[in-house]
């Protein structure tokens, strides 16, 4: 069993197949090692969605491609404690093993990843293929502000397109 990967199309600019992209979330969490008790989320939003998450959490204006919201450590990592309260009236906090480890959110916004694909990767679906394994990988702790680390988040991005959105028996 896989992740429990959730999605949404919020926008009506270009096709989205949700199912698609669910599956090839599902298979590089996979891969990674994240397994069933996980939860993430992918949301596919227009140019006016993202561009106000990209202004209100970093402070950058205008549209972006993609967006990771990673959830903080402490609210899932060991020693957490779920508040009495949210627990629900007569019931007791839960056990940390029946909660889920929620992974995070990734924000892909297809008009954007349209516009660039004839220059990036090519075709529309390699774009949002790309975006979301980007995105997946940053929700991991990846990054790429130095070279070094950039180049091995480009190279893990290949890896796992390879074997997971241009193999022979990946979804088309």
């Amino acid at each position: 069993m896989s992740a429990q990967v959730f999605a949404a199309d919020e926008q009506t600019d270009r096709p989205v197949d949700l199912a698609r992209w669910v599956a090839l979330a599902e298979r590089v969490l996979a891969d990674r090692g994240i397994g069933d008790d996980a939860e993430l989320s992918l949301m596919f939003v227009d140019e006016t969605a993202i561009a106000g998450l990209n202004e209100r959490f970093l402070g950058r204006k205008g549209p972006t491609d993609v967006l990771s919201f990673p959830i903080e450590d402490e609210l899932i990592g060991p020693g957490h404690v779920p508040d009495q309260e949210a627990s629900g009236p007569g019931r007791g906090p839960a056990e940390l093993e029946d909660m889920p480890l929620l992974i995070g959110d990734v924000v892909i916004c297809p008009e954007v990843a349209w516009r660039q694909a004839p220059q990036h990767s090519g075709a529309y679906e390699d774009e949002i293929a790309l975006l979301l394994v980007h995105g997946i990988l940053h929700l991991l702790g990846m990054d790429h502000e130095e070279d070094t680390e950039a180049a091995m988040m480009e190279a893990l991005e290949q890896q796992l397109l390879a074997a997971h959105h241009r193999e022979p028996g990946a979804i088309p």
